[in-house]
């Protein structure tokens, strides 16, 4: 949708998770120890996962159901910005039809007051669609957050000590890469997010601009 910034999507709790080995350093995140086995012998090599969350996220039950909440979201911004456009293009055209009638000096105050508020009104509806990008960046957000723990139970049934975002993998055999079986697990234990909307975003209301007065004839002397 052309009124939302695309972003790289990455998840802060993924991208942790990325960093995570059995044997960190002193002061790493307390859920490094989680990932350790410690049944396994310590000069056991470490083992590594790769996850492609893009398509985690993507063709997961909850990411389509984001996917179709923005596509909705998104049409209804854009009916919204098309609805404020005809009305100020047509109380654009009456300003212009009554400025042959007006004193110069009323008509430059009537013309910089219409500037003013169509700035206004174009930073009201940026900031929506800004809104609307950053609750799709908290959605996907929090399906990582839901899916962690999913990705960590994975991580102790294969022993391994680290997951690694497949964009930072150049090769690796096909039995490392988790995300057909995170993606089975994260259907089946979060779904599609449950009943409440994942977007929350409140009902449009569009601002209606105020009609330019209507101009009075100048006045002439009996």
């Amino acid at each position: 949708m052309a009124l939302l910034r695309s972003r790289p999507w990455l998840s802060a709790t993924l991208a942790v998770a990325l960093m995570l080995f059995a044997d960190g350093p002193a002061g790493a995140p307390a859920l490094a120890q989680q990932l350790s086995a410690p049944s396994a012998p310590a000069s056991a090599p470490e083992g590594i996962l790769v996850l492609n969350q893009d398509r985690l996220f993507s063709t997961s039950l909850y990411g389509a159901r984001v996917q179709r909440e923005l596509e909705t979201a998104g049409e209804r911004l854009a009916a919204e910005n098309r609805q404020i456009e005809a009305q100020l293009t047509e109380e654009e055209l009456r300003l212009t039809e009554q400025r042959p009638q007006m004193d110069p000096a009323a008509f430059r105050v009537l013309a910089e007051e219409f500037d003013a508020r169509v700035g206004e009104i174009r930073a009201a509806q940026e900031a929506k669609a800004q809104s609307l990008s950053d609750q799709a960046d908290e959605a996907r957000q929090r399906f990582f957050e839901l899916s962690f723990p999913i990705l960590l139970e994975l991580v102790r049934e294969r022993g391994a000590a680290v997951i690694m975002d497949n964009r930072a993998v150049l090769l690796s055999a096909e039995s490392v890469d988790i995300t057909s079986d995170a993606l089975a697990r994260v259907n089946a234990e979060i779904g599609d997010g449950g009943d409440a909307a994942l977007l929350p975003l409140p009902d449009p209301s569009p601002p209606l601009p105020r009609p330019a007065p209507e101009a009075s004839p100048p006045q002439t002397d009996p």
